[in-house]
Order: structure tokens, then sequence, then C-alpha cells
């Protein structure tokens, strides 16, 4: 036997998937390659967020603050911390997240009653939705969504048929779902309570489980939602503001007035980047939840329709991987994490331009915000990881 053939039968063969992947050789292939097409999407949606977020807060920050690049820096703070959160996760297995849904979703509980303990949550405009740990403040309710797509993920595959009975399919995910969504409401964070129970719908539907049960759903809930808008004087103002804003230009419908004067500014192509006069204090957080109409000032519908169009390239890439996984844990994890990603895209988009009730939901990639900007680029990571074993 020649020395070359006895130096390649003491190669190790190349390791190989266990569990629900086993047979499978793990392709080696860089995390964050995974997926350029939903990295190149990701990527260009987080400069074009650097960019905003600097030219919003500038001004903003040296009035509040006396210090004009305080919400720039800890900007670039969150997307480099989101950024290693989004490697390390692009490096796990479909069945590392399996494992991680249960205790995710403790963890999750965990933080959304640690919020409501005095001493621990931080209120701030007159919401508790922020945890107090040492110099940083974390936002546990920006956890939820990946913890319950992952539960949810886990938890429908694991019924697999039985997930067309009510007692199985339904009852014990909306439980669940109820419990997180009643912490966030006393918080209150509706906007992220109301996504919460979107994706539950979304996931019960791609998990099997029979329209009729979804269809008996959305009657059960229908006159909860409807409660929980009515019981809050705010939130009735808000849903007025929205049905008609120029009613209140100039209180409750302020908002949603000026971001319409930011949109009818830009026309097709914009005003021009740092020409906007909207974000001079005449649109409150522009920085945050109105950055997109900003955008659409300075940018016009052309900047407008890019990043829709970058959302769009997410989806797609997301429901490709989702398609293509060759385990059903994965599949469904990778549908959800787009959706949530998605959905919220779209909830701020349609928030900003009056097609939905103002509610307090950061663009994602785009707004200001440290907890939103690490769960979001986390998000991205298993999208990726899981993109690498769809192949």
């Amino acid at each position: 036997m020649s020395a070359v053939a006895t130096a390649r039968q003491a190669v190790p063969a190349a390791p190989v998937f266990r569990g629900p992947l086993a047979g499978q050789r793990p392709r080696v292939v860089g995390g964050l390659r995974g997926d350029p097409w939903l990295v190149a999407a990701v990527a260009a949606l987080l400069g074009l967020g650097i960019v905003m977020v600097f030219n919003v807060s500038y001004f903003y920050g040296q009035e509040r603050l006396g210090d004009s690049l305080y919400f720039f820096r800890r900007h670039l703070l969150a997307v480099a911390l989101g950024t290693a959160a989004c490697i390390v996760a692009s490096r796990q297995s479909s069945d590392r997240f399996r494992r991680m849904a249960y205790p995710l979703l403790g963890l999750s509980v965990l933080g959304l009653v640690l919020v409501l303990v005095p001493g621990i949550g931080l209120v701030r405009g007159g919401a508790r939705r922020w945890v107090h740990l040492g110099p940083l403040s974390l936002q546990p309710s920006e956890a939820v969504k990946i913890a319950l797509v992952l539960y949810l993920a886990r938890s429908l595959t694991k019924k697999g048929e039985r997930v067309r009975e009510f007692s199985m399919g339904i009852v014990p995910h909306c439980l669940v779902a109820t419990v997180l969504a009643g912490l966030l409401l006393y918080e209150p964070d509706f906007g992220t309570a109301a996504l919460a129970m979107g994706l539950l719908f979304l996931m019960l539907f791609a998990g099997g489980v029979r329209t009729l049960h979804l269809a008996m759903l959305v009657l059960v809930a229908l006159p909860l939602v409807g409660w929980q808008i009515t019981r809050e004087g705010y939130r009735v103002r808000r849903l007025m503001a929205f049905l008609n804003p120029a009613r209140d230009p100039h209180g409750v419908g302020f908002q949603l007035t000026q971001s319409f004067i930011a949109f009818g500014s830009g026309g097709l192509w914009g005003v021009g980047l740092g020409e906007s006069r909207q974000k001079m204090f005449y649109l409150p957080e522009a920085h945050t939840d109105f950055i997109f109409s900003v955008v659409g000032e300075e940018l016009g519908l052309a900047g407008g329709l890019l990043v829709l169009g970058l959302f769009g390239v997410i989806a797609a890439r997301g429901l490709r991987t989702a398609l293509r996984h060759p385990d059903a844990f994965g599949s469904l994890a990778a549908f959800g994490i787009t959706a949530a990603l998605v959905l919220q895209a779209l909830v701020n988009a349609g928030v900003v331009l009056g097609c939905l009730p103002t509610k307090g939901l950061a663009l994602p990639f785009l707004s200001y915000g440290g907890s939103a900007m690490i769960a979001a680029l986390a998000e991205v990571g298993v999208l990726l990881a899981l993109a690498r074993e769809a192949g």
C-alpha cells in the first residue's frame, strides 16, 4: 500500500449531525456567509440606520443632553453587540436552538416579571419595560419574540399530527402566549403583545393547526383586543387620532400629522440627506419609532421603497430557508423568525404612514434602540444558521 493511501486512511471521517439531522455532513461555511443575500440586505439596512440615527439624533442629543453624539455612540455599541450575537447564533445548529427553546422561554418570563419589581424595573415615559443591570438597561420584551418562536417551533413539531386536535394544537400554545401577552400589557407594551399574538396565529397556521380552530381563536381574540383598547383612555385617543389625525393636530394627532408632513415634503426623491426639517423637534421620537418618516422626507418615495424592498429580500430569503430546511423544527423556526422581523417592519411602516394606530414598535435595523437592535441581529444569526443547514 502506498504512503498516500495510508495517509488517506489515517484521516478521520468528517463529523455528521446527530439527532434529526443524522447522516448529513455539515457544510464548512463561515457563519455570516450562510446566506449572502440576507447578509447584504441586513448590512444595507444597518448602514442606512447608522447614517440616519447620526443625522436625526445630532441636534436632539445636543438640546436634551448637551452631547450631540450621545445617541450615535450608543447606537454603534448596540450594533457591535448585536453583530457579535449574530455571529455566535449563526454558528449554532438547529438542534442547539431546539434545546434552548424552553430555557429561553423561562428566562423571558422571568425578565418580564423582574421588570415589574420596584428597584429593578425602570420606568421611562410612563412604561415599566427595562431591567437595570449596572451600567446597562435591558428590555426583556425584545427577547420574548425569539423565545416564543423557538418554543412554538419545538412544541408544534413535537406534537406532530396531534396539533390538529384542539386540546393539543390550540390550548397549550395559547396559554403560553397569553401569559406573555398579559405580562407585556401590564408594563404596558400593547405593541409587542399584539405582535406576539400575531406570531402565534401565523405559526399555528404554518404548524398545521386546523383552520376551523384558528377561526375560533380569532373570534375569541377580537372582543378581548377591543376590550384592551377601550379600557385605557390613551389607547382610545390614539385610535381616534388614527381615524382622524386632523381632529387634534396639536395634541394626540401631532405625531401622525408631522409624519404626513415629512412624507409629503419628500416627494419622489426627497429633500436631500441631512436636509429634513421635521427632525428639528417637530417630529417626536424621530430617531426611534418614526425614523422611517425622516427617511421618506430626506430620500423620498424612492428611499422608502428601497427600505421596504430590503425587508422584502429578508422575507424572501427567510421563506426560502423555511421551505428548504430538512428538519421540521428548523423549517418552522425559520418561518417564525422571518415573520417576526418582517411583521414588525410592516407594523412600523403602517404606523408612520397612518395605516395603523400608533404603537411603540421600532423599525428593525434602522431605529435607535439597544435591546431591539441586539435582538433583531440575534434573530438574523438564527436565520443564517438555519440557512447554512438548508443549503
